[in-house]
């Protein structure tokens, strides 16, 4: 009985997906709740797992195709799955027995070497199989590219299949390679292209002194984990927590323009920016001005885990009425963050860097941020924005603020 393999149901939010990486081929045995296909969204990938044990039929749409909520992927036949390897290992002894046969245009390989045979642009065909019943395994391709980058053959490789990764060339090489976009990359340049079109966006400037942050840290970090069941105590924590601090008390930062209304939000949700492999994504902290210090880093911390294994989900990449960058984590002195409308606000971190500071008539080296505040000036005035970040900046300068509320 064949059961179809359909793609999510996408919220109103998004239109259509994309096909990313199919894990199973036809033929292969699948089980229930198995991944089979990630589907590649506006904000997040969807995986698609099997809804019973069986063998994977035929693939509607294959990678790199556009699909509809709920549209049809393929088919699984179930009940499968246990004849699937009984018929395989007769075809793959009858390929291995008859080299010129039919059958050694499409080998019996392995999904994972198949994918990095056209990634490589090796012809499966070529590749000879150790595996059981003469089958291709990953290992077996592995040994090819070597065999091919050290002795490249005369004929042109096939090109290589479409990759989100940048490429890498060996030294010398005069060739290019050209890949789709993801659309995850494609909706961000057009968000920026969009909120540098429509918004009258400035950037105000300061500097934080974080000695007293870096002297709590370093005193309770310990115990703080201790505490807390092993959550590690971050910078991080300490602006989300100035930040929301602000907020209360600049409500338009934390507002934002619908058509002709402006929207005050008397809640904080702010989105926390963390690095990928997918590139930079912004999940949001719900309610963060209720949240303490721990619950703070613990969420980021999870965060951080879903989005390096792509497990963020929908809700967890939408809304927002504030967002605050770290760009010090990779280096950054000083940049101008973009606002992700229809937020009215975003606040920038950067490197902290040991300078020499004038302190009561005397220099000093200090721990020293550059703070950014990108704002709407349609929204938000220059004496707004200025006081904002002052007052994030006096509230980390003295953490105690941030317990006494004043």
């Amino acid at each position: 009985m064949a059961i179809e393999i359909k793609a999510p149901t996408f919220p109103e939010s998004v239109a259509d997906g994309t096909v990313a990486t199919w894990h199973k081929q036809p033929g292969d045995a699948v089980k229930r709740d198995e991944l089979i296909v990630d589907i590649e969204t506006d904000k997040v990938v969807l995986e698609v797992l099997a809804t019973a044990d069986g063998v994977l039929g035929a693939i509607v749409k294959g990678e790199g195709e556009t699909v509809l909520s709920d549209e049809v992927l393929g088919s699984i036949e179930a009940g499968g799955a246990a004849a699937a390897p009984a018929a395989a290992a007769p075809a793959a002894a009858a390929q291995a027995a008859a080299p010129g046969a039919e059958g050694e245009d499409d080998p019996v390989a392995a999904p994972a070497a198949r994918k990095l045979a056209e990634e490589n642009g090796i012809n499966i065909a070529s590749v000879a199989g150790t595996g059981k019943g003469g089958r291709v395994t990953k290992e077996d391709v592995v040994a090819a590219v070597a065999a091919k980058k050290a002795a490249p053959a005369a004929a042109p490789a096939k090109a290589a299949a479409p990759s989100a990764a940048a490429p890498v060339f060996a030294a010398g090489d005069r060739i290019e390679k050209r890949v789709p976009m993801t659309r995850v990359r494609a909706t961000v340049a057009k968000r920026l292209v969009e909120a540098q079109s429509n918004m009258a966006m400035l950037t105000t400037f300061n500097e934080v002194d974080m000695t007293e942050v870096m002297a709590l840290r370093s005193k309770y970090k310990d115990l703080f984990e201790k505490s807390h069941n092993g959550v590690r105590l971050g910078f991080m924590s300490f602006f989300v927590k100035a930040a929301t601090e602000a907020l209360k008390r600049f409500p338009a930062v934390n507002a934002s323009i619908d058509g002709g209304d402006i929207v005050y939000h008397g809640y904080a949700d702010v989105g926390v920016a963390v690095s990928s492999d997918r590139g930079l994504v912004v999940p949001v902290l719900r309610n963060a001005e209720l949240m303490s210090l721990a619950e703070i880093e613990g969420g980021i911390a999870t965060f951080g885990k879903k989005a390096r294994d792509g497990k963020l989900s929908m809700d967890e990449m939408t809304g927002g009425t504030f967002t605050i960058t770290n760009g010090g984590t990779f280096g950054s002195m000083m940049s101008t963050p973009i606002v992700n409308p229809p937020q009215a606000a975003i606040l920038g971190m950067h490197n902290i860097i040991q300078r020499p500071m004038a302190i009561n008539g005397q220099v000093v080296i200090r721990p020293m941020m550059y703070l950014a505040l990108s704002y709407d000036h349609r929204l938000i005035d220059g004496k707004e924005a200025v006081t904002f970040l002052v007052t994030i900046k006096n509230l980390l300068e003295d953490p105690a603020r941030l317990l006494l509320d004043i």
